[in-house]
């Protein structure tokens, strides 16, 4: 099976070096010959509010349809983002709120506290940018954002095979720390791993 990729870009600012990431991971994959598809979170017109929660469902706007349509297309999902407050930005998590509904990532059963996980047969990578050092964020907070992102979020729907990339302390690091990060990183899209 070819390997369809399906790059969700989690920053809002198209300056950040999440975005140099995204192009590295992108720049791989693409000279390994896999078919990429981004996901620019912050490009999209949407409402981030899932305002009824899951009691009526708001009609999604044309960039979430699309945005759908490139998730079901995929079958190795990349997201990259930077861990705010121990959690994913905003307007990621407005994206996910909005996106990963049931019906499309997963499918209540009737009269159960279970459901089926729609996205089977998918992988995952995350890498996600810190502040402060990964080792730090692993063993003094336990890494809240990666459980979230991969059990709660990731296993829920589906995808088994979660790696996990962490980049950090990026706040005060030197060019060489970023451009070698950089060179990792692209050798990761050239596997689509």
């Amino acid at each position: 099976m070819s390997k369809r990729v399906a790059l969700i870009i989690g920053h809002p600012d198209k300056k950040s070096y999440n975005f140099a990431i995204a192009k590295a991971y992108k720049k791989g994959a693409e000279s390994s010959g896999f078919e990429i598809r981004e996901i620019i979170i912050q490009d999209l017109n949407f409402n981030p509010n899932l305002q009824f929660g899951y009691r009526k469902r708001t009609d999604l706007e044309p960039d979430l349809l699309k945005s759908q349509e490139i998730l079901k297309w995929a079958n190795h999902l990349v997201w990259v983002y930077p861990v705010w407050w121990g959690s994913v930005p905003a307007i990621m998590k407005g994206f996910l709120d909005r996106v990963l509904l049931p019906g499309f990532a997963f499918s209540k059963r009737k009269d159960s506290i279970w459901w089926d996980k729609l996205f089977t047969n998918k992988t995952a990578r995350i890498i996600c940018t810190l502040d402060q050092p990964s080792w730090y964020y692993k063993w003094f907070y336990s890494s809240p954002s990666h459980k979230a992102m991969k059990k709660l979020t990731m296993n829920f729907i589906g995808v088994k095979k979660v790696r996990i990339t962490t980049i950090g302390p990026l706040r005060l690091s030197k060019e060489n720390f970023r451009a070698k990060w950089l060179k990792k990183v692209e050798k990761l899209g050239l596997m689509a791993k």
